[in-house]
């Protein structure tokens, strides 16, 4: 595989990798929470797209936009009866309580859909596009564009709309917010349902080129906390950029190192930022 060839795989996986750890940075930027069951939203996305395919043979990329409404559905119900009662309690109560829902979540998957993995057929999923010495296969070329899609859109609705104003209000000073008669506790759950929504999202567009499993949400958690680290915890932008930087990162990375280590300078980088630039990459310090 070529430099170029490399590249462009990267920039189309941390597109992928953007979206869905944005939810995971919107969520703690507005409430403040640390959701470790944000996964675990991702493979509940993708076991409904998958029902949707195999029960009404709705494409995945199609079935996207259904399955973000229901989760977000999910998700505003999870924070009005479980998130709201933590918020105001010490970071440790939350914690216990987001690790607790990943592994009612995954369990729960488990016991409703057995363990064995499932996946899609679609016409596109072995076609692709050769543009010189450079191959761009169809999945995940769709899946990009998508997710290039859902970011423009999630941009418009928090820079122009009057959700995104109260959100972003909500996100920088409560109170304030409160004052300008803006019902935080309707925003927090609109805004936890919106950040896992669009987690379960990408779940739906990745499933053309990933099989879907109760523990398919295991292999993404460390890849969406190293890219909101990146990007800057509760920064919705960083989180784009990170995935762009992930993708491109541990793409390059496979042409220098094994399978076993392909995520090494990945790791590297991150602890660097950790150490150096704890803000991330777009915060002010």
């Amino acid at each position: 595989m070529n430099g170029l060839q490399a590249l462009l795989d990267g920039i189309m996986l941390g597109g992928i990798y953007g979206v869905i750890a944005t939810g995971l940075s919107l969520v703690f930027g507005v409430l403040g929470v640390v959701n470790f069951a944000q996964a675990e939203f991702l493979m509940l996305g993708m076991y409904i797209a998958w029902f949707l395919w195999a029960w009404l043979g709705i494409d995945p990329l199609l079935a996207a936009v259904p399955t973000a409404l229901i989760v977000f559905g999910v998700g505003f119900v999870i924070q009005r009866t479980l998130i709201e009662r933590v918020l105001a309690a010490p970071p440790a109560a939350q914690i216990f309580l987001t690790v607790g829902l990943m592994m009612v979540l995954e369990n729960g998957a488990l016991l409703a859909f057995g363990s064995s993995f499932r996946s899609v057929n679609v016409p596109y999923q072995s076609e692709g596009f050769q543009l010189g010495s450079i191959f761009v296969g169809a999945p995940y070329l769709y899946a990009f564009l998508a997710a290039v899609l859902v970011s423009a859109a999630l941009w418009l609705t928090l820079s122009k709309s009057w959700l995104g104003r109260a959100i972003r209000a909500t996100a920088q000073d409560g109170m304030a917010a409160i004052l300008m008669g803006v019902n935080i506790k309707q925003i927090y759950g609109l805004a936890f349902g919106l950040g896992v929504g669009l987690t379960a999202l990408g779940g739906a567009v990745i499933l053309p080129y990933i099989t879907v499993s109760p523990t398919a949400g295991g292999q993404f958690v460390v890849l969406m906390f190293t890219v909101v680290v990146l990007g800057g915890l509760g920064n919705v932008a960083g989180a784009l950029l990170g995935g762009l930087v992930v993708g491109v990162v541990q793409s390059l990375s496979a042409m220098v190192f094994p399978v076993q280590l392909q995520n090494l300078v990945l790791f590297l980088i991150f602890i660097a930022v950790l150490a150096f630039r704890p803000q991330g990459l777009l915060r002010e310090s």
